[in-house]
């Protein structure tokens, strides 16, 4: 996948309406904090199209990325976020729920997870969620840089333990500080898009 042009297309909030897209999407869910935004900016070859913050649970908004007028990367919004009262992140909820379910061009979804920690309830709740939505989604492994090499395989595993994971799905280490695992991505991107053909 070579990216040529890429374009902040949509912002969905609460009360907004999802577009009616004609091109596939592949959305891109995760605990707030986990890097999200900084996976997608270096999918895109962007430094900060998607807005990255020190504050996690800054987006709640779903956010469509028109790339190469091929595909859409939809940034949904963070979950897990302590701060956020209850009654916002059952709007969150709702607002990913209906996405998952309306969603006529969804391909798949990738679901981030920080791998110097064991998986959140959040996180095997959002897993579980998914699943029952009728996706497999491709575990990314975020934050590779944080931690020593020689500790991947034993990162992932607990990941793969914690989800329940069978042997054959995809779980991709990857770091947006070296873009180690972008690569692989983009190669998963692109088996998306050919399956769909």
């Amino acid at each position: 996948m070579v990216i040529k042009n890429v374009a902040l297309e949509t912002v969905c909030g609460v009360t907004s309406k999802l577009p009616a897209t004609t091109l596939p999407e592949i959305a891109f869910a995760g605990k707030s904090n986990v890097g999200k935004s900084s996976l997608i900016n270096a999918l895109m070859n962007r430094k900060s199209l998607a807005r990255t913050s020190s504050q996690p649970g800054k987006t709640q908004t779903i956010n469509y990325y028109n790339i190469n007028d091929q595909l859409y990367f939809v940034d949904l919004p963070g979950y897990g976020y302590a701060k956020v009262s209850k009654t916002e992140k059952e709007k969150w909820g709702r607002m990913v729920e209906k996405y998952l379910h309306t969603s006529k061009q969804l391909k798949a979804v990738f679901l981030l997870i920080d791998i110097r920690h064991e998986p959140s309830g959040n996180d095997k709740d959002m897993y579980d969620w998914i699943v029952a939505s009728g996706f497999h989604p491709i575990i990314i492994a975020t934050k590779l840089d944080k931690i020593n090499r020689s500790q991947t395989d034993k990162c992932v595993k607990i990941i793969r333990t914690r989800l329940g994971l069978d042997a054959k799905q995809p779980v991709i280490p990857f770091s947006s500080q070296t873009k180690q695992g972008r690569e692989e991505l983009y190669e998963t991107i692109d088996e998306i898009l050919e399956d769909r053909d």
